[in-house]
């Protein structure tokens, strides 16, 4: 009994030591859920704090005590942040355009506009450095993942010492999310099968309402919540994911509103406009009609003028000269030429202000909520300047440049009266891209001048900046958000996230900026380098040395350079004097030019830059990293719908076959057997009426089919597809042929097959087909099949 008694006073003693040692470590309200403590902002997350209550031999005499809940600092604000894809400069009203776009110019009137902004020249790359607050390369993403190569710089993988400021933020007690476009996520790790550490729920996001790929078709688009395919629009006329992703931003922000008022949010909103595939509605573009009949040239000494009324360029600034060498002007152009031009320049406007409108939208929804002004809104007009990928001429399929094709003008026509619609993938010409540059030089993929980097971007913050309506001229990059975001939140850096030191943050706040008696300061941002596909630029104290590009940017089959390295051309410009980059002094300062070259190849090495690669649309079919890779043969035993084309079995350039086993009901069958792609680059094998068939779509512009005569009887059957490539080389043509338990019913020849790319939203599905048909002259989506699929089995051969 003794015995029993002194252990439970040494017990006694035991918990009290404890629980007292607990206690010193807390700052917070014993007992109550909702007691915060300070955190470790350089170590995230925090480990658990200690007990702070105390524990007896019953509840009774015992205190309780919750661990403490994770708060922002004191005021910290909310943040919407904004990114359009594919906007030049000269796009918005906001920086001198003439496509409405009020709700930029709402933040702009009550903030800062900032007039030398920069991004990479590429869409993720820019995307990438917007999140980690670092130079693309040094988060792998010197170019798009899609055209990823084997190293550091270059491989579109985020490595885990680089947070992303979802993560940081989401460890100080933000909620994060992210709508839109991602295409930071390696293309060879979307599918269902993860892993989903790169996707955005494992980037610190705790909400994605989003597409994966570099664009997609806003009609019928490739979405997830989370890491979950929707399929919205099916069903559901009249369905557009600008709008669609809107209203689910405006339901997200109002269920975290109503479940934790006090919680601040991080919204990242990146629609998938002004990227190809230009989709507005109808009402939209019907708003902009004979909006154009200007033409381009005088269309750029229309924004020209504006930029300078506004104030966002000096007005001693030069518009650069049309590039008579590359482009026609407007009045060379034939009366047909110029009726499709137009009406290409119409949607493209329509979808911007569209896209703008439902900003706006999302911007309401904070203000009624009484959030606004402690709201900080950075918006940024585009992740590269305007895109040049639609050819001179235009094209109803975006697709057709990705497989180096260009589409006469002629053969577009008939798609005039439904440009935009479902019915088109459309991106317009190349004259309109130079004319959204405007006053700059270039366009989307050209690292070394300002048409390709330079963004405009708006900031308000209605609390704490004052000088409503501001112009800020200081030099910044893309890569200084993240620092700005940290600074206004009052939140450091972190040094360890997941236990992993970090490489430090290589941008600069542009926080000094807000403050109105700095209007004039000097850029704190005072070197940067740039480079996509071999071609190069460097920033150093208001001196830009840059390379002549080594191809256009709407040639992707261009030959490579020689030597990428010493055949370059460098021209050097003093945008101190030269705001738009139009004089290039190189010859007159050959020790300038020297030191800024020199200067390159230091940050060139500091960064990951290296090795220099100047292809393009050749890296789209080089091996990398999936769980397909090496793979020859793949069995499937079910249905499969929504796999990403990166993760799916490539039949590109090289002889395979497909081998269905069903079940065919009584009264015949019916249905998508498989198919990878859609109406503007992709292939199906199905059954219509009982009868195989497969169908190649060659970018919407013909359907070479391969067709059996004879439908299918009731019962077990074999249905297999054979084709033999014309290779070796790309988008060659060959024979393919259907058999049926063994014996050929039909044979036929494929003129040519895609060289390069699918289409980019659309995905590889087997037993239905999700998205839009490969040809919706034979059936409507999703288009089950009947029946039973008990195996499908593809085999992939040789390139010939």
């Amino acid at each position: 009994m003794k015995t029993g008694r002194l252990f439970l006073s040494i017990l006694s003693l035991m918990i009290l030591a404890f629980a007292s040692a607990g206690a010193q470590e807390v700052n917070a309200v014993p007992g109550s859920p909702s007691a915060t403590a300070p955190i470790n902002p350089l170590r995230i997350p925090n480990g658990p704090s200690k007990f702070g209550g105390t524990i007896n031999l019953d509840a009774p005499s015992s205190t309780p005590f919750w661990q403490p809940q994770v708060v922002p600092p004191k005021g910290a604000p909310n943040i919407l942040l904004v990114l359009i894809d594919d906007e030049g400069f000269g796009a918005p009203s906001t920086f001198g355009g003439v496509i409405p776009t009020p709700n930029l110019d709402r933040i702009a009137n009550s903030g800062l506009r900032y007039t030398q902004f920069h991004t990479t020249a590429l869409c993720s790359p820019t995307r990438a450095a917007l999140i980690t607050g670092r130079n693309h390369h040094s988060v792998g993403f010197g170019v798009i993942s899609e055209a990823s190569t084997g190293y550091p710089g270059y491989n579109s993988v985020i490595t885990r010492d680089k947070a992303t400021i979802g993560a940081i933020l989401k460890a100080n007690g933000y909620a994060t999310s992210w709508f839109g476009k991602n295409h930071n996520t390696p293309a060879f790790v979307t599918s269902q099968a993860g892993p989903f550490d790169q996707w955005p729920n494992g980037m610190g996001f705790e909400y994605f309402y989003g597409f994966n790929s570099g664009e997609t078709n806003q009609w019928q688009p490739d979405l997830y919540r989370n890491s979950t395919r929707i399929y919205p629009y099916l069903n559901n006329p009249g369905y557009n994911l600008i709008t669609d992703m809107a209203d689910d931003a405006i339901d997200y922000l109002g269920r975290i509103n109503a479940l934790d008022p006090k919680k601040p949010f991080f919204l990242y909103y990146a629609p998938g406009a002004t990227h190809a595939p230009h989709h507005p509605t109808q009402e939209w573009i019907d708003k902009f009609k004979g909006k154009f009949s200007m033409g381009w040239n005088a269309l750029r000494d229309e924004i020209f003028a504006n930029q300078k009324r506004l104030g966002v360029i000096p007005q001693d600034a030069q518009l650069t000269p049309w590039p008579h060498d590359l482009l026609k002007n407007w009045d060379e152009l034939t009366a047909e030429e110029k009726k499709l031009f137009e009406r290409q320049m119409e949607v493209y406007a329509a979808y911007l202000a569209y896209t703008d409108f439902e900003i706006g939208r999302v911007v309401q929804a904070i203000e009624d909520m009484g959030k606004l002004d402690n709201t900080l809104i950075i918006y940024i007009s585009g992740d590269n300047g305007a895109s040049a990928e639609g050819s001179p001429e235009g094209t109803p399929n975006e697709m057709t440049f990705f497989n180096g094709v260009e589409v006469p003008v002629a053969d577009q026509m008939p798609f005039y009266d439904v440009w935009g619609s479902s019915e088109t993938y459309p991106h317009y010409a190349v004259g309109w891209a130079w004319a959204m540059s405007t006053p700059y030089k270039w366009t989307k993929q050209v690292a070394g001048y300002l048409g390709g980097t330079r963004n405009g971007m708006v900031i308000s913050w209605p609390s704490h900046i004052i000088d409503a309506g501001g112009i800020r001229n200081q030099f910044h990059h893309v890569n200084d958000i993240v620092p700005t975001i940290l600074e206004a939140a009052g939140i450091q850096a972190p040094d360890v996230v997941d236990g992993i030191d970090q490489a430090p943050i290589e941008g600069v706040s542009l926080a000094y900026t807000f403050d109105k008696t700095n209007a004039d300061a000097p850029s704190k941002h005072r070197t940067q380098y740039f480079e996509m596909f071999g071609e190069r630029g460097i920033y150093h104290d208001g001196w830009m040395a840059s390379t002549v590009p080594f191809r256009t940017p709407w040639n992707g089959t261009a030959p490579d350079p020689k030597d990428v390295v010493n055949d370059a051309k460098w021209e050097l410009y003093d945008l101190t004097k030269d705001w738009t980059q139009n004089n290039d002094v190189a010859a007159a300062n050959p020790t300038k030019l020297a030191e800024l070259q020199d200067l390159f190849w230091i940050e060139a090495s500091k960064y990951q830059v290296l090795p220099l690669d100047a292809s393009a649309l050749t890296r789209f079919v080089a091996p990398r990293p999936s769980i397909v890779a090496g793979r020859d043969e793949f069995v499937y035993t079910q249905p499969l719908v929504g796999t990403p084309l990166g993760t799916a079995p490539n039949i590109l350039n090289k002889s395979f076959s497909l081998s269905a086993e069903i079940e065919v009901p009584a009264g015949g069958g019916e249905g998508m057997l498989v198919t990878q792609g859609g109406r503007f680059a992709g292939w199906g094998f199905y059954l219509l009426k009982g009868k195989p068939i497969f169908v190649y779509s060659l970018l919407d512009l013909a359907r070479p089919r391969i067709e059996s005569q004879q439908a299918l009887s009731a019962g077990k059957h074999i249905v297999d597809f054979v084709f033999t490539y014309d290779g070796p080389g790309f988008g060659k043509g060959g024979t393919g042929v259907i058999k049926v338990d063994g014996v050929e019913v039909a044979r036929g020849q494929l003129p040519h097959t895609l060289p390069f790319a699918l289409e980019a939203s659309e995905t590889f599905d087997i037993g239905s087909d999700t998205g839009t048909g490969v040809d919706d002259a034979d059936y409507v989506s999703p288009f089950p099949l009947t029946g039973q699929l008990e195996k499908l089995t593809i085999k992939l051969g040789t390139n010939g």
